[in-house]
């Protein structure tokens, strides 16, 4: 699959190197992918049905449907260096094909369970990419693999276990701010929040559901952490805190969400709390999200001067250069 890179001279005489691109892959190695990919998919057809259902109706993983074409992107902006390597078949990624071809029906027969079996299709793309390819490539599409992660969804009890804690810290903190207002008095009790306003309860007390639970978010943001850490040219300490800031920068933007929302029950109508108003202000708790990530990204990137040069690839090469007459 990988190509020599081609060379040109300009007017001015020097020589310059074009990386190659997906045109410059052949015919056969393109047959080889669409062979293999048939193949993938008839093993792991109940498993693709099965995310897919999953990604159509249930909200919180719709985002399914995004992660696999960002993965793609990914890929691609990786692709000079992917095709310009030579691929090496692993022994390693073979041994470890085959192990998992064996142990996804055990697990569907034996161990019997659900979880596992879009992990091991995960793995199994793994495996596939390091056997044809090699370690030399791997390293490049090691992270595009792993970041389809992010579209398999959470067994349920797992993820009630994660909301649960986003949902109460949500609650905690909406309240706190709610008692602060001049005739507010607000009680907390887990991820319910009983309101008495100007001295009458509200009928129905905010409850902070799953829908607030901030998972979404979590998910989406963590996901798209990962795909720029990836992406951008960082020192590798600046690329884990950035990974890491989103976590609690997901949570603190739900606080903002359930705070918000607490207002508006409080001192408006309780509709607009609800619906598709509560929709667009998750899709906005999204952008201020990436607001303080950005500002994060600026900070580290303008606190410490980096006295290395980045790292980057030779463009041009001065070669026979001609004097002019």
């Amino acid at each position: 699959m990988a190509q020599e890179l081609t060379a040109d001279i300009d007017q001015d005489g020097i020589l310059k190197h074009k990386s190659v691109t997906w045109k410059d892959v052949s015919i056969h190695s393109y047959i080889k992918i669409i062979v293999i990919a048939a193949l993938f998919f008839f093993l792991f057809r109940h498993e693709l049905q099965s995310l897919v259902r999953t990604w159509y109706t249930d909200k919180d993983w719709s985002h399914g449907f995004i992660i696999p074409l960002f993965s793609l992107y990914l890929i691609n902006q990786r692709s000079g260096a992917i095709l310009s390597e030579k691929p090496k078949p692993s022994i390693i990624g073979l041994l470890a094909l085959v192990f998992l071809l064996f142990f996804y029906p055990f697990n569907i027969v034996q161990l019997q369970y659900g979880y596992l079996r879009p992990l091991t299709m995960l793995a199994v793309l793994g495996a596939i990419v390091l056997f044809m390819t090699g370690w030399r490539i791997i390293k490049y599409a090691f992270v595009p693999v792993a970041f389809l992660f992010f579209a398999i969804p959470i067994p349920n009890r797992y993820y009630v276990r994660i909301s649960m804690p986003l949902r109460t810290i949500g609650a905690a903190a909406a309240g706190a701010i709610l008692d602060l207002m001049e005739g507010v008095e607000a009680t907390v009790q887990g991820v319910i929040i009983d309101v008495i306003h100007h001295g009458q309860p509200l009928e129905t007390p905010l409850n902070v559901a799953e829908a607030c639970s901030g998972m979404r978010l979590l998910m989406a943001f963590v996901a798209l952490g990962v795909a720029m850490a990836y992406l951008h040219y960082r020192p590798i300490w600046q690329r884990l805190v950035l990974l890491a800031s989103t976590v609690p920068i997901a949570i603190f933007c739900n606080i903002v969400r359930v705070t918000i929302t607490g207002f508006i029950y409080v001192y408006s109508e309780p509709e607009y709390a609800q619906g598709i108003y509560h929709d667009g202000l998750g899709l906005a708790m999204l952008f201020l999200a990436f607001g303080l990530y950005g500002i994060l990204a600026w900070f580290m990137g303008n606190l410490f001067v980096d006295e290395t040069q980045q790292k980057t690839e030779p463009e041009v090469i001065v070669a026979n250069k001609k004097n002019p007459e």
